[in-house]
């Protein structure tokens, strides 16, 4: 595993249940401000075997980006149970509940 998909396992691991981040934030987090994508990557292949909090990371607009209705609809679920509202088009506020590191 490298550095960064080091971090970005690690960062997602501790996203706190009710809040969220997004796949931006977590790139810069991890030391790469411009690899969003790649955290979407990260996510896809490593959140089974690393049990990561997937369903805790959004959009840069605070939105639910999976296109997928099934796997919409789990990540609307999860956030839901976890106290996080979901509004339409899976829009989350951000002021709100996006998770900042102290």
């Amino acid at each position: 595993m490298t550095p960064f998909t080091e971090n970005v396992v690690e960062i997602i691991r501790n996203i706190p249940a009710g809040k969220v981040m997004t796949y931006g934030q977590i790139a810069k987090l991890a030391g790469s401000p411009r690899a969003a994508r790649q955290v979407v990557r990260i996510l896809h292949s490593m959140s089974k075997k690393h049990r990561l909090p997937w369903h805790r990371v959004i959009s840069a607009k605070g939105q639910i980006a999976l296109q997928d209705d099934e796997s919409y609809h789990e990540q609307l679920l999860s956030l839901e149970a976890e106290g996080v509202e979901v509004g339409l088009n899976g829009v989350i506020d951000l002021e709100k509940y996006q998770y900042r590191l102290p």
